[in-house]
């Protein structure tokens, strides 16, 4: 390309004037570049570079070497030495300059020293920088000393989203420790940044046995109830992991580096993060393929779900079980009626199709971290499968000994029908049995919290053939003989107000059980306290 000088512009040119559109559009060029009359063009238009060039000023850039520290230290000792020179102009003592040097190296040092102690309160990692001098100019060659030139401080943010996940886990009642390689002002520091606390100690303090105690506390209360743990080494991490799970708690653990991989393989959660080395993914139960740990709290959630379903589950198993047995045996023994074993086998048909939509489910997960609480399932499956039993044996008894749905709903009586009596007592015993997962599924009120579609749908489909059933039916190989809309109108909403007495029930399981968990805790904490402690409540390291 011809060279154009500022003389063949014309002038300076008054960028101002120009619109930004039509600048982007006169500087936009393709793959291949710009051709000479292109760029004769752009120079004619926007000028030459006009940003000023760098200059240096030899005086300011020998002062600024000069500005060493180290250098003046040098410099005093070797002006002290001569001023010590031993009189009749002999040559100073080599002892008394290697001293001044050293008093001075140590001042030096004191000073580095709190350099590093001033950035790490700040959170800051520290570098130190020198420089060796090598005459042979060869690298097998021992060298001069290394000489210090000074600090670099470092800054390693934590990520954008950190604060904000472990917001969440704390909200979720996970316990988050932070177990570092870094200074202990530094992790307090980041530990404060994050949000997590700043209760953390040494990893000195977690030598020893577990009967030695640090602050009026035994190691492995210590552990506990720490935020972290900074200078730690991998055989420290392990036995963080170790003392926690020997204190009954569920612990995760999470790492990048091949000194994590004994901890991660001790967790009973090992997870890896991004760009983690193969030990620390060989060691982990979890690799996470995308940078953050935010997706760990995601994970939680799942998890508590999943649980969340089984244990609905498990309530209803029980409970049905109890409501089948004891409901038909009250009625065969106290009114001598034999319920059709193959009406029992159309309700568990019925049943099974509406269970198998739990797995996809809405389900509220829990706020803390849960487990298998068997005295409340029990307790809740025994009294629920109680009452919809002597619900039954009720429904039987008004509807086999007396006029109250005539009376109530204006039906005929079926009293003296067994056929009829078989297709209502069948209705009722599905309607009530099948309504029971909406008890099960919901912490709170049944009908506030929404269920899923899928389950909506399979319980009104199940009931409906039901129902039909009931109305239609004539089959005599199971003594059924169906009973009208009438009457099935009148099971419904019989079965409508006694399903409402399910979630008060549910309620008061829960408080009793609450009531007796809070006397035990408050017993154990006045047995176990002591002047200047009190024994904390177990906290699951994660979910």
């Amino acid at each position: 390309m011809a060279s154009i000088s500022p003389e063949d512009i014309g002038g300076d040119v008054n960028l101002s004037k120009i619109p930004v559109e039509e600048v982007f559009k006169t500087l936009k060029c393709d793959r291949k570049g710009l051709s000479s009359t292109e760029g004769e063009n752009r120079l004619r238009t926007f000028g030459p570079n006009k940003l000023e060039e760098k200059k240096e000023n030899n005086l300011l850039k020998f002062l600024g070497f000069m500005w060493n520290p180290l250098s003046w230290v040098m410099e005093m000792a070797a002006i002290m030495a001569i001023a010590l020179a031993n009189g009749g102009g002999r040559a100073p003592d080599w002892q008394d300059f290697v001293g001044i040097l050293c008093n001075m190296g140590a001042e030096a040092e004191k000073k580095v020293h709190a350099l590093i102690d001033g950035y790490a309160d700040r959170g800051l990692r520290s570098l130190g920088v020198s420089y060796q001098q090598v005459p042979e100019k060869s690298k097998e060659s021992a060298g001069d000393p290394w000489q210090f030139i000074g600090l670099l401080p470092l800054f390693d943010p934590p990520r954008h989203d950190s604060a904000e996940t472990i917001r969440r886990a704390l909200h979720l009642g996970v316990n988050v420790k932070m177990i570092t390689g870094d200074q202990l002002a530094i992790g307090k520091e980041t530990g404060r940044r994050l949000g997590m606390g700043t209760n953390m100690y040494p990893s000195t303090t977690l030598l020893g046995d577990k009967n030695t105690t640090v602050n009026g506390m035994h190691i492995d209360e210590l552990i506990e109830k720490a935020d972290g743990f900074a200078g730690v080494f991998p055989e420290h991490k392990y036995e963080i992991v170790k003392r926690l799970q020997d204190r009954n708690h569920i612990c995760g653990m999470t790492g990048d580096g091949v000194n994590d991989a004994p901890a991660l393989k001790k967790a009973d959660i090992g997870i890896a993060v991004d760009d983690a080395t193969d030990a620390a993914r060989s060691a982990s139960d979890i690799v996470l393929t995308e940078p953050g740990l935010s997706v760990i709290v995601s994970a939680v959630l799942t998890s508590r779900s999943i649980f969340q379903r089984m244990k609905n589950y498990t309530i209803y198993a029980v409970s049905i079980t109890i409501r089948i047995v004891l409901g038909f045996l009250l009625i065969a023994l106290i009114w001598k009626f034999d319920f059709a074993p193959f009406m029992v086998l159309i309700i568990a048909i019925l049943n099974d199709g509406t269970i198998m939509t739990i797995s996809k489910d809405r389900v509220k997960p829990s706020p803390t971290p849960d487990s298998w609480k068997l005295n409340e399932i029990f307790a809740t499956g025994i009294v629920l499968g109680t009452y919809m039993a002597i619900i039954t044996a009720v429904f039987f008894y008004l509807a086999h000994d007396t006029d109250f749905f005539t009376d109530v709903f204006g039906v005929n009586s079926i009293k003296e029908n067994d056929r009829e009596l078989m297709a209502a007592l069948y209705l009722q015993v599905s309607i009530i049995s099948q309504a029971l997962i909406f008890v099960t599924r919901s912490r709170s009120w049944s009908f506030v919290e929404r269920p899923g579609f899928l389950l909506l749908f399979a319980f009104f489909a199940a009931q409906l053939v039901a129902t039909c059933i009931a109305v239609y039916a004539d089959w005599d190989f199971c003594r059924i003989q169906g009973i009208g809309w009438a009457w099935g109108g009148a099971i419904w909403m019989f079965s409508i107000v006694t399903y409402i007495p399910l979630d008060v029930l549910k309620f008061m399981i829960r408080a009793a059980l609450r009531d007796k968990a809070t006397g035990n805790n408050v017993h154990n904490k006045a047995s176990l306290a002591t002047p200047s402690q009190t024994a904390p409540l177990l906290r699951s390291t994660l979910p």
